[in-house]
């Protein structure tokens, strides 16, 4: 059955070139392809309880991250997914982690994900490098970005927030964690929206 709408990205288009590398406009941070010698930074990241929580995912031994790093390269040519590795572009320190999934060209829709290491929080730098990353999904035609977080995980709502994406709504245990089912935030941004001043607050409450 032929569909009538064209795609908003044209498949084939981000696999034709390879993943670009994003900086921050201030220059202070750089979001690259993930590489196999990332693989003991992001083994050390996942032994942080509080990443593992959130995430519910555990990684035992390096050989874990090794493989983790490859798939998250493969995504790009895939076009199912898109994971860039935050670094400081001063000396290179790995920071955190930042990514599209569940991209849907077709639509032009992504969800974005995003960790980062415990020496690099609260510094500003997850809301930094989630609007670099923001501003090339619309340079490349992404029409619609999501950001989905647990109600109690007020970090991310804030790092959500700080970045434009604004509070869309609740889903309703709609996520199961190691200590039961939560409500999730789904935080939204929409192309071209600009980067608003007068967005809401999380209800944390709920």
């Amino acid at each position: 059955m032929p569909i009538e709408i064209a795609p908003v990205i044209e498949p084939g288009t981000l696999a034709a070139t390879p993943q670009p590398t994003l900086h921050t406009p201030d220059g202070e941070l750089r979001l690259r392809a993930f590489e196999p010698s990332d693989a003991p930074a992001v083994h050390a990241a996942f032994q942080d309880p509080t990443l593992r929580y959130w995430h519910a995912r555990s990684m035992e031994t390096p050989a874990e991250a090794e493989t983790w790093a490859r798939e998250a390269r493969e995504g790009w040519d895939k076009e199912s997914s898109a994971q860039w590795f935050v670094t400081r572009s001063s000396d290179g320190a790995p920071l955190g982690r930042m990514a599209l999934r569940e991209m849907d060209l077709m639509e032009g829709f992504a969800e974005v994900a995003y960790w980062m290491l415990p020496e690099a929080r609260g510094q500003g730098a997850a809301p930094r490098a989630l609007l670099a990353l923001t501003e090339w999904a619309w340079k490349t035609g992404f029409h619609r970005l999501e950001i989905r977080h647990s109600t109690r995980n007020e970090p991310s709502c804030r790092v959500a927030l700080k970045a434009g994406y604004e509070l869309e709504g609740t889903r309703r245990s709609s996520a199961l964690h190691t200590d039961g089912w939560h409500d999730m935030h789904v935080h939204v941004r929409i192309a071209p929206d600009g980067h608003r001043t007068d967005i809401g607050r999380c209800d944390l409450s709920t």
